[in-house]
């Protein structure tokens, strides 16, 4: 289930975002500080070209779909999720699976888009794969430097003609 982020999200957010598997996985790699989140979701959260919201499984917070750049008929997005408590209950391939269809399904059902994109970085070969099962497209690789570190990070698109369409 997704719902739009409200002010009590924010500190879940964080500590989400923060798990090293998430942030091993992020352009953006470092912890991130209460104030530098709380100055992001002071903007954010007023943002009309932007849309943050909860992923829950069984009525617990379960990661953060973020959707940006909504402009006409195209968005950018990104998500992750609760890395430690779904691989604690052994429940991450089945929310990862759930969590991407109810996504692309939000994005050209609700918010009308008809192309969606994003970035995943190279080496994150399970990111790609899904993305794969899910129809995205890759771009070309490009290089880029961010916290310190040379990260390869591939463009991904989706239409919404080509989306798999659920049960």
């Amino acid at each position: 289930m997704l719902r739009a982020a409200i002010e009590d999200d924010v500190d879940t957010i964080r500590r989400l975002r923060n798990q090293q598997a998430n942030r091993d996985v992020s352009i953006t790699s470092h912890e991130i500080s209460a104030d530098e989140h709380a100055a992001w979701w002071a903007k954010a959260s007023v943002d009309p070209h932007r849309r943050v919201l909860i992923y829950s499984r069984d009525g617990v917070p379960a990661g953060v779909v973020n959707f940006f750049d909504l402009e006409g008929s195209s968005a950018a997005w990104g998500f992750f999720l609760d890395a430690d408590g779904l691989a604690e209950r052994g429940e991450t391939l089945p929310a990862w699976i759930e969590v991407m269809r109810e996504a692309t399904a939000y994005a050209f059902d609700e918010l009308g888009v008809d192309l969606l994109t994003g970035e995943v970085l190279e080496l994150n070969a399970v990111v790609r794969q899904m993305n794969r099962r899910f129809r995205f497209v890759e771009g070309t690789p490009e290089t880029r430097y961010a916290g310190g570190r040379e990260v390869t990070v591939i463009r991904i698109s989706l239409r919404k003609q080509d989306r798999r369409q659920g049960k």
